[in-house]
C-alpha cells in the first residue's frame, strides 16, 4: 500500500501528517478510533480521539496521558493533513478517521456497525477515494437478525431460567458489548448484576450521560440468598472461573456475532448464543463500501484475503491489508 498512509511497524502512518492511526505500540502522535486495546495502546506522547470518546479512551490510558478530543465532523489541520472524526457506531466514541491531502480522501472506519444503538451515535456513511475498512464478518454466513428480535430471545431466555431455578449469566465484552445489552434488556424482569469489569466501565458510560438500567456490582457482601431471578453481565473471561461457583446453578449465554456460527455455541460450552455484533455483518459490509464511491479498498481483519478477492471479482480495485496485532483476540472477544 502507498499513497497518504502505508503500513509501519507501529500499523498504519501519515508521513505527511507524521502521524499514527490505531497504532498497535506506543508513538508520538496516535489518532485513536476507539478505545478497546487492539485499537488504543499505552504510552503514546499525544492521543486524538472524537469528543464523545474521551472519558472512555481515558479511563483506559495511563493517568498523565495527553489526549486531545475532536467533535464529530469538526476538522483540525496536522501539517497539511485535514483530519475530521464521524461516527462509526461501534462502541461509544467510536470514530472513523477521515484524512485529506493534495485533494485525495481516505477514510480509516476502525471498526463499526450500521445497526442502532442507544449507547453511542450511529454510523455516518462517509464518501472517500481510498476506504480501509474492517471486515471481521466478510463471509456470506455473517447476517444478522434484527436486534429487537434477539433482545426478545434474550428476556425469555432470562425468564424461563428464573421459572427453572437457574441463574443467567450473559457474557459480553465489558467495554461496549456489556452496554448495549443492559440498554436492550428488560429490567422489570428482575434485578440485573454485573462483573466488576462491567461495573466499572457502566460508570464511564452513566457519567456521559448514557441512560442504562440499575445495576448491581457482584460482591460478597451484596450476594442474594437466591440467585435465580437475577441475569448476570459479565466478560467471557469469567466463564468457568471460580467467581461463577457462586451462581449455580446456572444457564450461560454468549452475545456476538460469533454465533452465527453453532459450532462456536458448542466449543465454549454456553447453553445459549445470542448473534448480537458490534460489526457489520456481510450485507452491510458490501452496502457500506458501495455507498462511499471509493476508488480503491483495502481490508482487514477477519476474512480479508477471501473478501478482498470477492470485492476484486466484482470490479472493485481492492486489496487485503495486514494490520494483525498482539490484541487480535481482544476484538474476537468484542465481536
Amino acid at each position: 500500500m502507498n499513497g497518504l498512509l502505508t503500513v509501519s511497524d507501529a500499523g498504519l502512518y501519515c508521513e505527511v501528517g507524521d502521524f499514527y492511526v490505531d497504532p498497535h505500540r506506543a508513538v508520538p502522535r496516535a489518532i485513536v478510533t476507539h478505545a478497546h486495546g487492539d485499537h488504543a495502546q499505552r504510552g503514546s506522547g499525544r492521543y486524538l480521539c472524537s469528543a464523545e470518546g474521551a472519558s472512555v479512551l481515558r479511563h483506559r490510558m495511563n493517568e498523565n496521558a495527553s489526549i486531545q478530543t475532536l467533535p464529530y465532523g469538526e476538522s483540525l489541520t496536522v501539517n497539511g493533513v485535514t483530519v475530521s472524526l464521524h461516527p462509526a457506531g461501534h462502541i461509544r466514541g467510536s470514530a472513523q478517521v477521515r484524512l485529506e491531502h493534495d485533494g485525495e480522501v481516505w477514510v480509516v472506519t476502525g471498526d463499526y456497525k450500521v445497526a442502532p444503538d442507544p449507547t453511542c451515535t450511529s454510523f455516518e456513511l462517509v464518501p472517500c477515494d481510498v476506504l480501509i475498512t474492517e471486515c471481521t464478518f466478510g463471509l456470506p454466513i455473517y447476517r444478522w437478525p434484527d436486534p429487537e428480535a434477539v433482545f426478545g430471545e434474550i428476556n425469555r431466555w432470562w425468564s424461563q431460567n428464573q421459572e427453572k431455578g437457574l441463574t443467567s449469566v450473559l457474557f459480553g465484552y465489558s467495554l461496549g458489548k456489556a452496554q448495549r445489552l443492559l440498554a436492550g434488556v428488560d429490567p422489570s424482569i428482575g434485578p440485573i448484576y454485573t462483573h466488576g469489569a462491567v461495573e466499572t466501565m457502566n460508570e464511564v458510560y452513566r457519567d456521559d450521560g448514557v441512560d442504562l438500567p440499575p445495576t448491581t456490582y457482584v460482591s460478597d457482601e451484596n450476594a442474594p440468598s437466591d440467585w435465580s431471578p437475577a441475569l448476570v453481565v459479565a466478560p467471557s473471561s469469567a466463564g468457568g472461573s471460580r467467581w461463577m461457583h457462586r451462581f449455580d446453578p446456572v444457564s450461560t449465554g454468549f452475545a456476538s456475532g460469533w454465533m452465527r456460527i453453532r459450532g462456536n455455541k458448542r466449543r465454549r460450552s454456553l447453553d445459549r448464543g445470542f448473534v448480537l455484533s458490534d460489526h457489520l455483518d456481510w450485507p452491510h459490509l458490501n452496502d457500506v463500501i458501495q455507498g462511499t464511491g471509493a476508488d480503491r479498498v483495502y481490508v482487514t481483519h477477519g476474512n480479508n484475503e477471501t473478501f478482498a478477492r470477492w470485492l476484486r471479482e466484482t470490479g472493485v480495485d481492492a486489496e487485503a491489508l495486514s494490520l494483525r496485532t498482539p490484541y487480535d483476540d481482544e476484538s474476537s472477544n468484542a465481536a
